[in-house]
């Protein structure tokens, strides 16, 4: 039996892809694993029962990462569950800044409901005439799940893509559309085009990245788009190019109060995921990446440990072993089982970084000792019995 927590609310679609083997827990100090969404997670003090926690999301800017790694808390994330909703609403903001479809239905509100109304109408719309995106160049700054469907939406609508992302997966480069401009360098984008959108993870290489000099880059009424994180782009330097005019207009889906009333900004209060859809998705994948690490042992969509998948265990036993990323490690797991009698007819050892996982098939079933001296090896930072 195992139990889980959720932090947040958790779409029902998702969370009925657990089965009887499941009951849910309001306390998260007596949960095998959490789900969450945008709880702040970066104070919370973990128990030694907690294996896994999954974010219904792509970002884990609220989960406290290199804390569950020293932990052999594996992270969760969801990437791509809810990459229509966010990719909908990126071309919704291109229509939005090429349209002043806002500040006409704003006029119109305020307008008294005469007989001259639709008079008054035709000789006001002028001012909210706008330009259509057809033609016009769009640069995708990170082409993973959403920049790959942003890209191939705007090639439906005849725009001239260009795309930069110098970690391109092969899945991303199988899914675009062969009409992208694929560049090697980001300054090209910032050079040639009239929309901007971003769409790579906030790290400390990413920080700031949109700023004073790629703002320098761009020409004039440049329409920039970050959907993604707002630390991605400098305010200080974006607000000078707001009024300058380099940045024509400037959507985003984070409400800052720096940005929040500044000229030529659109601002939507952070809607990219948030629909049915959307929701529902992440919570299905999340679910699912749980009850596979915690019946199979199985890896998928980790941010902090390896991939790792050996299917069903076919064998007496299964033993799962989180942990640092050392020398000798192996040949330390096996002379435990070996000094135990224990005869291993299937093993994986993965690594990522500074830590490793080790799925290990036995063929008799593991007990008690055994994984209290797996757990007394240096550089162990969590051992279970999957079967």
């Amino acid at each position: 039996m195992y139990t889980y927590c959720c932090l947040n609310n958790i779409s029902n679609i998702g969370l009925k892809n657990f089965n009887d083997n499941y009951t849910e827990v309001h306390e998260s100090e007596s949960s095998d694993a959490i789900l969450v969404r945008s709880a702040n997670m970066k104070e919370m003090t973990f128990p030694e029962e907690l294996k896994a926690i999954a974010r219904a999301g792509a970002g884990v800017n609220n989960i406290p990462v290199d804390v569950c790694s020293e932990q052999g808390i594996v992270v969760f994330n969801t990437p791509g569950a809810n990459a229509n909703g966010v990719k909908e609403l990126v071309i919704a903001g291109m229509l939005l800044a090429s349209r002043d479809i806002v500040g006409g239905i704003e006029w119109l509100e305020r307008q008294e409901t005469t007989d001259d109304l639709a008079k008054k109408v035709e000789k006001q719309k002028k001012q909210f005439a706008g330009s259509e995106i057809a033609g016009k160049k769009l640069g995708i700054i990170g082409l993973g799940a959403i920049g790959v469907m942003v890209a191939n939406a705007a090639v439906a609508l005849g725009m001239d893509v260009f795309g930069y992302d110098p970690y391109l997966s092969i899945k991303a480069a199988w899914n675009i559309s062969s009409s992208i401009h694929y560049v090697s360098d980001v300054s090209e984008i910032y050079e040639k085009c009239d929309f901007i959108t971003l769409h790579v993870p906030l790290n400390d290489s990413t920080k700031g990245m949109v700023g004073e000099e790629a703002f320098a880059k761009m020409h004039d009424g440049t329409v920039l788009l970050n959907f993604a994180r707002d630390p991605l782009v400098n305010e200080k330097a974006l607000i000078s190019a707001l009024e300058s005019g380099r940045i024509g207009k400037y959507v985003t889906d984070f409400v800052t109060p720096n940005v929040a009333r500044a000229q030529n900004t659109i601002v939507t209060p952070h809607l990219g995921a948030s629909t049915k859809e959307s929701e529902d998705n992440c919570a299905v994948m999340a679910v699912k990446q749980i009850r596979a690490y915690l019946e199979h042992g199985t890896i998928k969509n980790s941010v902090n440990y390896p991939a790792c998948d050996m299917g069903p265990c076919v064998t007496a036993g299964r033993i799962a072993v989180n942990h640092r990323n050392e020398p000798n490690m192996l040949a330390q797991l096996m002379g435990v089982l070996g000094e135990a009698g224990v005869n291993v007819a299937n093993i994986s050892n993965t690594s990522r970084g500074e830590y490793a996982y080790t799925l290990i098939d036995i063929d008799s079933a593991s007990d008690q000792s055994i994984i209290e001296k797996i757990s007394g090896i240096k550089g162990v930072l969590k051992v279970r019995i999957v079967k």
